[in-house]
């Protein structure tokens, strides 16, 4: 009864492992450290350095320690960049996702959690998507992960796998208790790159489009803190260990917030009155992306307890000065 977590070094699964241990599951987290960070798998954890997508590998570790479920992170997630090098994430996100399933098919897992994105859905106009909105993603990013989808769907059907699907809008903070936080120094994500920037780290920071048909010109996102989603993961995971059904659910809040409000508000979290140049639009950025995260809710129970913009920026801020201090 052990959970593999694929990409458990990194910003999202190493708070998954935490959580898993915190839990008293047993844990092993696989990640080939591209993006991740050995120090950031918490020591209750078995580590093992390697590609989720390598079948043999998988297939070991499935049959060595037992494993009976396997929540995926392991994937590359900036847009632009899926839109220049689309070849790399199509390899990475799906032929990776398909080799993992095949290992687990093979080694009788019984459950599978994967970790999706809101950008399956493409340009959605300003409202609020639900599962149902029809998925047209703009980007091989989006088309990457939803072809993951589909594959997970096709494969429970022939198999006695369960699974579920969580559509992540936009993850931010870190751990309240500091254990772990967004450590990728180049990282894409919006409030990380604001608190480096209020900090020091980064001599300015860009704002991509101010045109768009928003109330002030740039691009609004449903922020939701990292804590609140691993809960989702876990809620999810006990769901279908306990029989319930396959489920595709949004984690998001339901409360959207432009760029120039989360720049505005770490200002005001900082003291810092950072530079920020403006620029022009980047492909495969839609306008608005919120979710209602109603379906979340019903199904799961899920409540989240950190949905607070200030809050997800304390917890960012407080992170960037831990690895200020840690890399010294």
């Amino acid at each position: 009864m052990t959970v593999l977590v694929t990409g458990g070094a990194g910003y999202i699964g190493s708070h998954m492992a935490l959580k898993l241990c915190d839990m008293s599951e047993p844990v092993v987290v696989l990640d080939n450290l591209t993006t991740g960070f050995d120090w950031a798998v918490d020591h209750r954890a078995k580590f093992v350095e390697g590609n989720a997508g390598d079948i043999e590998l998988v297939g070991r570790l499935i049959a060595e320690r037992g494993i009976t479920d396997i929540i995926h992170f392991a994937g590359s997630i900036v847009v632009p960049e899926s839109v220049v090098d689309p070849l790399k994430y199509y390899r990475n996100n799906t032929a990776t996702s398909r080799n993992l399933l095949e290992a687990a098919v093979a080694g009788g897992v019984k459950t599978f959690i994967f970790s999706s994105t809101a950008a399956v859905y493409g340009m959605t106009g300003l409202a609020p998507v639900v599962e149902e909105t029809p998925l047209l993603p703009m980007s091989p990013y989006g088309r990457s992960k939803l072809m993951t989808e589909w594959m997970l769907a096709d494969v429970a059907a022939a198999h006695p796998l369960k699974y579920g699907v969580l559509r992540y809008f936009n993850v931010a903070g870190a751990d309240p208790q500091k254990r772990s936080g967004q450590s990728t120094p180049l990282a894409t994500h919006l409030i990380k790159v604001a608190s480096q920037t209020a900090l020091g780290q980064r001599d300015k920071m860009d704002i991509f489009g101010t045109d768009y048909p928003t109330p002030d010109g740039t691009c609004i996102r449903d922020y939701i803190h990292v804590t609140d989603l691993i809960e989702a993961h876990a809620l999810l995971l006990g769901h279908l260990k306990a029989g319930g059904d396959n489920a595709t659910l949004n984690c998001a809040y339901g409360q959207g917030y432009s760029v120039r409000q989360v720049i505005d508000t770490v200002k005001s979290m900082s003291g810092v009155d950072f530079r920020v140049v403006e620029g022009p639009r980047r492909a495969g950025d839609p306008a608005s992306i919120t979710a209602t995260g109603e379906k979340v809710r019903n199904v799961l129970g899920w409540v989240p307890r950190h949905d607070d913009l200030r809050e997800m920026v304390s917890t960012a801020l407080d992170w960037e000065r831990y690895l200020m201090t840690r890399n010294r």
